[in-house]
């Protein structure tokens, strides 16, 4: 119960700033922009849209997840959010909001590229959506305990995507590949492996981030 408490905080907070909103809306808009009037009148291959799609959504992840923590510190707010609530459950509150805003965002760019991108078609809709459901709980889940590590730096800006990249990219790959199957009708069955690793970054991921958390916030 506390953890939607303060997932209702932070998302009333962001509806009247709408700080992470914005930001990932121009991002967005302008990197979409920006591809559209490069290609001119190219056509893009399957594979290239597939892999732009994900490019962008790292990115636009880079610039709108990266404040989860770094607005309690700026807020003065961290030490009572140490009073009233335990690690875990201040974990889950912000997961569960950083989950709500990528899940939104990510839907967003994928309309946005199914309209405008001739060559972004899904074949396998059932494989995109199971690469797509995991892939997005792998982006909050990452995202949001290196929001906690960098949340104290005084370079948070630089520090979040250097952190982020090494962290993130097996997981981008990973999506790579199972987006390029279902662009080319490939099966669930044939494409195991990939939901494997898949699944297994995310339990990873989100029991190494409930375990470190635990001593991030308390430093």
């Amino acid at each position: 119960m506390k953890s939607y408490s303060l997932f209702r905080k932070d998302w009333q907070s962001e509806i009247r700033t709408r700080y992470a909103i914005n930001a990932l809306a121009m991002f967005i808009l302008v990197t979409i922009s920006v591809i559209m009037f490069s290609i001119g009148n190219e056509k893009l291959s399957a594979d290239l849209t597939g892999g732009l799609l994900w490019v962008v959504i790292f990115f636009s992840a880079m610039s709108g997840l990266s404040r989860a923590f770094v607005s309690e510190e700026e807020r003065g707010t961290t030490m009572t959010l140490h009073l009233i609530a335990s690690p875990s459950t201040i974990y889950s509150g912000k997961l569960i909001f950083n989950l709500l805003l990528v899940f939104l965002m990510n839907l967003v760019i994928t309309i946005l590229f199914s309209m405008l991108f001739p060559s972004f078609i899904i074949k396998n809709f059932l494989l995109f959506t199971i690469a797509f459901f995991f892939g997005n709980i792998g982006i909050a889940v990452s995202s949001t305990i290196i929001a906690a590590i960098i949340s104290k730096a005084s370079s948070k800006g630089t520090l979040y995507p250097v952190l982020s990249f090494p962290i993130l990219l097996p997981l981008i790959l990973t999506l790579l590949e199972l987006t390029k199957f279902s662009m080319e009708g490939n099966s669930v069955a044939a494409s195991q492996v990939e939901i494997y690793v898949l699944l297994c970054y995310d339990v990873i991921m989100t029991t190494a981030s409930y375990l470190l958390f635990d001593f991030i916030w308390k430093e």
